[in-house]
């Protein structure tokens, strides 16, 4: 009895302290995100007197006011953007690798190892900026059009060889036992393999989508003029302007503000960016660590 006393003591003991390291860490995680919320509702001289802190010192809506009133319609248009751009080229994406996955992760394809070769090349060498803008502009004619935001990310290396090392450790023999009951090679994909990577392709799904919410640097080099513009780029020409705001006195005095907010623009910027994402991956979560470690291990 008292052995058993001890065990349940000590299971006990060993519970408390694992739940108090995970919170501890969870706190660790959250902290940083509050931080940065606190800060954009901070005003900026509290923060240039006293610094970041997790309660505002002096509370003030005038970094979102500043962001969201410059120009109302590009903030909405530039969520529009970002939105149809990352849907779709999240979809287009995963299913492009997937196709891709597939035969390169079995053995009896033909053309496997130099199609695997193929795209382990261009993770390590690309054709260069001027040669790529190039291509991308004038044979492809990705310029001023949504499809310049969507296929140069539509195919990545990474994703397609994560997903193939997780389709890797599905036997052969289920695919040949489908095969014998007159299953195709679509049919074997989408009944068969797809059902059974789940953790992959979530994991490749995320990826995808904060590939394409994040991006900015397509915006800035196949676009022109403000039709269409990712939210991203749209608020990194805001930050920028309010820096060069900040730098001119004859600005600041303009504008009839003692100082321009440009750590709290900065913060409100962080928020109005990652919120979106933030929502997103509790969908993703209870797939994300196997799907990793699968695909990263394996093959």
């Amino acid at each position: 009895m008292a052995i058993k006393s001890r065990n349940r003591e000590g299971g006990l003991l060993a519970d408390v302290l694992l739940s108090a390291i995970v919170i501890l860490a969870v706190l660790f995680c959250i902290f940083p995100f509050f931080l940065i919320f606190s800060s954009s509702l901070s005003s900026e001289t509290s923060i240039r007197i006293y610094g970041y802190s997790l309660i505002p010192r002096e509370f003030t809506l005038d970094a979102y006011k500043l962001v969201l009133n410059a120009q109302n319609s590009l903030i909405a248009g530039g969520y529009k953007t970002t939105v149809i751009v990352t849907v779709t080229g999240t979809v287009l994406s995963s299913l492009i690798t997937i196709l891709a996955a597939y035969p390169l992760s079995r053995k009896k394809y033909k053309f496997r190892s130099g199609l695997n070769f193929f795209v382990f090349f261009t993770m390590l060498f690309n054709g260069g900026l001027v040669p790529w803008y190039m291509a991308t502009t004038q044979w492809y004619g990705l310029h001023n059009n949504y499809a310049a935001l969507i296929v140069p990310y539509l195919a990545s290396a990474w994703n397609v060889f994560l997903l193939r090392n997780f389709m890797s450790a599905i036997p052969d023999e289920m695919e040949e036992s489908a095969k014998i009951d007159g299953a195709g090679n679509f049919r074997i994909l989408f009944a068969i393999f797809v059902p059974m990577c789940t953790p992959g392709i979530a994991t490749v799904t995320l990826f995808n989508v904060i590939t394409y919410w994040n991006d900015w640097w397509l915006g800035l080099m196949l676009l022109d003029g403000n039709k269409i513009v990712p939210l991203q780029l749209f608020l990194l020409r805001i930050m920028e302007s309010i820096d060069f705001l900040a730098q001119s006195a004859k600005a600041a005095a303009f504008s009839g503000r003692r100082s321009i907010p440009t750590e709290t623009v900065r913060m409100a910027i962080c928020m109005l960016t990652i919120g979106p994402i933030i929502f997103v991956y509790p969908f993703f979560q209870k797939h994300i660590i196997k799907g990793m470690l699968v695909g990263s291990v394996k093959g």
